[in-house]
């Protein structure tokens, strides 16, 4: 999107010439077309005329910081499987910090949920009750949890289940909650990998070629969603998606799309 910002910041250009210097697409038009309006069509910092000739809008904001120099906290949580508002609680937590292009440090620990675990739960996580003694509740660690997703964009495989539960034990702990921008993996594969059938987590590290260590644990979900999140911003950027903004509203072009595969939802309460 910088890119894309510096070459019209010199005037205009028509759309086979934009996609020739950001892109470097010199093949057909029509691919050339699709590629630039799906980088640049959902964005109103930029616009085009009926011939095709693409500028900067008036009064438009340079992009923000490039992608691959935000900081991520890349999060997993497991839990005894119920609602929370029906008593279930986590049961182990993990944030990995991504920050310039590399995966840092990880915090992970079990937590003690203060009611039996399911057999359902111990079956899919291999988490016990005896495992848990001596663990810390949430409440022991909420502040260091609070700490390392603050100022930081929150990335999870399907960040609304594992966004819900820490806002729910945070909210509970401290009284608060950080205000974070929020990327899911499972949306940014839909928009990013449109020829992926499945976005699961063991697809899409299949996919990049990613070893899942401890799958199904807080710490090796989390570390293998991170290294996705670093693939797929590698995509981005080949795609010349500069920003977090443009990053939301990039949409494919319909081109790529399987079938209508694309926008599949992923069921209630799935983890991926």
């Amino acid at each position: 999107m910088q890119s894309a910002w510096g070459e019209l910041e010199r005037g205009p250009l028509a759309t086979s010439e934009l996609a020739r210097r950001v892109l470097g697409l010199n093949g057909h038009p029509g691919a050339a077309a699709a590629a630039v309006f799906a980088m640049l069509g959902g964005d109103d910092r930029f616009e085009v005329d009926g011939e095709g000739v693409w500028s900067l809008r008036g009064g438009a904001r340079r992009p923000g910081s490039p992608l691959s120099r935000l900081p991520y906290a890349v999060v997993d949580v497991e839990t005894t499987g119920g609602r929370y508002e029906g008593g279930h609680r986590m049961t182990e937590v993990a944030v990995v910090e991504v920050r310039g292009g590399v995966v840092g440090d990880v915090f992970e620990t079990l937590l003690q949920p203060g009611r039996a675990i399911p057999r359902r739960a111990v079956s899919l996580t291999g988490i016990t009750g005896g495992m848990l003694a001596g663990a810390p509740t949430f409440d022991e660690v909420a502040e260091e949890v609070f700490r390392r997703i603050s100022g930081r964009i929150f990335v999870a495989h399907n960040a609304g289940f594992d966004w819900g539960w820490l806002r729910a034990q945070l909210g509970d702990a401290l009284g608060d909650v950080p205000e974070v921008e929020r990327l899911c993996t499972i949306s940014l594969a839909r928009r990013l990998v449109p020829e992926l059938r499945h976005r699961n987590l063991d697809a899409l590290a299949e996919h990049f070629d990613i070893p899942v260590a401890r799958r199904h644990r807080a710490g090796g979900d989390a570390l293998a969603t991170a290294r996705v999140l670093l693939r797929l911003l590698d995509r981005a950027e080949s795609l010349g998606i500069g920003d977090l903004r443009s990053l939301k509203r990039y949409r494919p072009p319909r081109s790529a799309r399987r079938q209508g595969d694309l926008f599949e939802r992923d069921g209630p309460g799935r983890r991926g």
